[in-house]
């Protein structure tokens, strides 16, 4: 389970609940004022180290055109975002490509698309309708005013024009207010559960001539939830991912489909009827090779739609068997792309270091050993374009690839690199193209990456210092743990979150993020090292790296704390029943009891990759890692937030758990969030949670004089 952000729900009541100790007992709303009445010096801090990490300018997506000869990129954050469109080389002279009438109307503009002759624009905006609806535009980028293409009723995201240039395709969501899926808040669950209509993602597709702007024509049935596409190279149809609905839960048991305009949804893939690798996986990032005879995509173990990873895959675009491109590959590709009809590119996480590595497929696709070449790059850091996990935009001769990344070290700005590994001087042997955020400086402490062993694993993490670090004093540690668990801590600057690892940094803390086994970066085995063994490996290694975290720096081994947020709220839950190492735990989303969970949450499918069957016919696999089993060894207070739509991980498995702590007198404090879902978007919320994490880690962990 992997903590995103977009959508509320409705607004129910709110619910705080606390447990200093077996003799408090519920909180009603009033708690919740007293609270922030009595924080007043510790509101100070938080809110001083969380403007020191606001500070810097976010770029969102980055588009080259296919000529490359100008950079599109989206800054600002969700609602208040700003298209900027330059020449390649000269990002200092970036000008504003909107729908607005007037340079001083604002509107929320993103989701950027070129066209194949890299003449237009297309983008999503609410100008027409502020903050209550976007539609696609188009600009030709000569000064004229951008054209509107649609008319919509409902949330429309990912435009991609066909390759003629005459139409752009997209997903929507008819009716809906947000995007859709398990990390948005859930609606309510009142009535008769599980007969009401359900959000169908289907793939829409507009005209670029249009006289004016309309309905867009619906291209796939309502029988079918899209989560991602390609289009055919002719333009005729296309290859996508699709699954019946609920598309929420059901994405995990998608398919690959290919399609004509006007014709009918032919599965060409069951991840779930194949034999060998890929058997049972996910299969994401569907592409066709130029040809038009080949589909290449991701398959591999992933917890969570939109977190990518496993292997390059091989498909007949009839059909067949799929081929294995990387097996045994010791990192993680997450994003390809065709070079040519016998050549790909993919991104990857190796250890720290993200990649880009081409493979040449010369010889026959489906029989020749493929090659791979020295990586283009490799950044100890973040990239992407905005698109999906580690995307890349690339110009139409794969000879320049533009993205946004930043590391520890370095904030976000846009990076180019060149196929033939020719850039000038900079990052990681690639270019930097601008400026955004020259002079900032950071307001926690450096981070460095780590690599200890385990078992007979390799192991990565990251360890952020204490802002101003003193290696004569002792300081406490907070460990922090992932979500996913199919995804991994990537360096990168700064680092948001419910509960920010920069903010602990800034007041005073270690901050240790660990990618145990199931994570991403060392290879799909490593990946699926955990699967029937949730918490118990990925723990050792876990603890191994807290070992050499205190070895190696100046840690006070009695102040040492532990968090995470949904999978790593189920590692904090589970660790404080094994181990009595930490003092201090915050459990963002927790599961703690894998049986109840699975009749309670609204992504049962996930599952059954991980425990091999479904809990009614293998209870024994799922009590097995269960915390709420092993109640009675935990001495640790624990406090537990979550949000009250949340559908990945209910409320209830941490109302189980704090009520167990508080029947055992051990101390613990529960607050539920309204409205909020999986990943919470109330700026309020999120600072509330941040502010009750420094206090319960200050209070059970305190400075000895």
């Amino acid at each position: 389970m992997f903590p995103m952000a977009m959508r509320r729900g409705l607004s129910l009541i709110w619910v705080a609940v606390a447990a200093l100790g077996a003799a408090e007992g519920l909180c009603a709303c009033g708690a919740w004022a007293q609270a922030a009445q009595s924080s007043t010096a510790m509101d100070a801090r938080v809110d001083q180290a969380l403007g020191g990490m606001r500070r810097g300018r976010m770029v969102a997506e980055v588009a080259v055109s296919p000529d490359g000869r100008r950079v599109a990129w989206v800054q600002g954050a969700r609602g208040g975002e700003e298209i900027r469109v330059a020449p390649m080389g000269a990002l200092d002279k970036s000008e504003r490509v909107t729908a607005a009438s007037g340079a001083e109307e604002r509107c929320g503009e993103n989701r950027i698309a070129w066209s194949p002759d890299s003449s237009l624009l297309a983008f999503f905006s609410d100008c027409a309708r502020p903050g209550e609806q976007a539609d696609l535009y188009v600009s030709k980028l000569d000064g004229s005013a951008a054209r509107r293409l649609t008319q919509l009723a409902g949330f429309a995201q990912e435009p991609a024009f066909s390759p003629d240039g005459t139409r752009v395709a997209f997903l929507y969501v008819a009716g809906a207010e947000g995007p859709s899926g398990a990390v948005f808040a859930q609606r309510a669950r009142v009535g008769v559960i599980g007969e009401g209509p359900a959000d169908v993602s289907r793939l829409a597709v507009a005209r670029v001539d249009a006289a004016r702007a309309q309905a867009p024509e619906l291209a796939t049935p309502e029988t079918l939830h899209i989560f991602e596409f390609d289009w055919r190279p002719d333009g005729q149809g296309f290859a996508y991912v699709a699954a019946a609905p609920p598309g929420e839960n059901n994405w995990w048991v998608a398919k690959l489909y290919t399609q004509m305009l006007g014709g009918e949804p032919k599965a060409i893939l069951a991840p779930s009827e194949v034999a060998g690798p890929l058997h049972g996986l996910q299969i994401a990032v569907p592409r066709w090779s130029p040809d038009g005879k080949a589909i290449a995509f991701i398959g591999g173990l992933m917890s969570d739609q939109g977190s990518t990873g496993g292997d390059v895959w091989l498909l007949s675009a009839e059909g067949g068997t799929p081929r294995d491109l990387t097996p045994g590959r010791t990192s993680t590709p997450e994003w390809l792309t065709w070079g040519g009809n016998e050549s790909l590119f993919f991104t990857e996480q190796e250890g720290e270091n993200a990649r880009l590595v081409r493979m040449e497929l010369k010889g026959g696709r489906m029989r020749s050993t493929p090659q791979c070449a020295p990586p283009l790059f490799s950044i100890p850091g973040t990239v992407g374009d905005g698109r999906m996990s580690m995307s890349l935009s690339v110009a139409r001769d794969h000879a320049l690839w533009l993205f946004s990344a930043s590391t520890p070290d370095h904030p976000t700005e846009i990076y180019a690199a060149k196929a033939d590994g020719k850039m000038t001087p900079g990052l990681a042997g690639v270019e930097q193209l601008t400026h955004l955020n020259d002079g900032l400086e950071r307001e926690w402490g450096k981070t460095v990456s780590l690599a200890w062993k385990s078992d007979n694993f390799a192991v990565q993490g990251w360890l952020m210092f204490p802002k101003a670090y003193d290696p004569a004093k002792k300081y406490p540690l907070i460990v922090e743990v992932h979500g996913g668990p199919a995804a991994a801590v990537r360096g990168r600057w700064g680092g948001g979150g419910s509960l920010s690892p920069t903010m602990f940094s800034a007041l005073g803390y270690f901050v240790f993020q660990p990618n145990p086994r199931g994570s991403f970066g060392q290879g799909e085995a490593f990946v699926q090292a955990n699967r029937g063994d949730f918490g118990y490996g990925d723990l050792r290694d876990i603890l191994a790296g807290v070992d050499l975290v205190e070895a190696r720096y100046s840690i006070d081994a009695k102040r040492v704390g532990l968090t995470g947020w949904s999978y790593g709220g189920f590692m904090t839950m589970f660790a404080v029943t094994q181990t009595h190492r930490f003092r201090a735990a915050v459990a963002g989303a927790g599961i703690s009891d894998w049986e109840s969970y699975y009749g309670e949450n609204s992504i049962d499918q996930w599952m059954i990759p991980y425990f091999g069957a479904s809990v009614y016919d293998n209870p024994a696999a799922y009590a097995k890692s269960s915390a709420i089993r092993y109640i009675k060894q935990v001495k640790t207070p624990v406090l537990a937030v979550v949000g009250e739509r949340d559908g990945e991980c209910p409320a209830p498995q941490s109302f189980e758990f704090w009520h167990a702590l508080r029947a055992l007198g051990v101390p613990t404090e529960l607050v539920v969030y309204p409205g909020e879902g999986h990943g919470f978007t109330n700026p309020e919320h999120r600072r509330d949670v941040q502010r009750r994490a420094v206090e319960w880690f200050a209070r059970y962990m305190p400075e000895v004089p």
